[in-house]
């Protein structure tokens, strides 16, 4: 069964760091794009930041940029999203996606 699992997520004051992974099972990441999405409370789901595992091209929303770095693992079956200078509005349930997979997601809750 192919799956995604992310981990990482957690409480943070305004202005701190957290380091999400997305790891895979039953797949690599070869040639194909990861995203991070999340979704706020009330608030629909946006796409955060994605990498293409074959030449590495990666992508950032605004509202993310220079904060977020996404990055492949050695293993090519995981992704990492460090992300730093965390806002309260950054304040989301985070989800790894490759294509229409899926995992349960990580909360994220930045306070002020």
């Amino acid at each position: 069964e192919m799956q995604l699992v992310e981990s990482g997520g957690g409480l943070v004051q305004a202005g701190g760091s957290l380091r999400l992974s997305c790891t895979a099972s039953g797949f690599t990441f070869d040639n194909y794009a990861i995203a991070w999405f999340r979704q706020a409370p009330g608030k629909e789901r946006e796409g955060v930041s994605c990498v293409k595992s074959g030449d590495g091209t990666t992508y950032y929303s605004d509202s993310v940029k220079g904060r977020f770095t996404i990055s492949s693992g050695n293993a090519n079956n995981t992704v990492s999203l460090q992300m730093n200078s965390l806002k309260p509005e950054d304040t989301a349930v985070y989800y790894c996606n490759r294509a229409t997979i899926w995992g349960k997601g990580t909360l994220v809750t930045v306070s002020s």
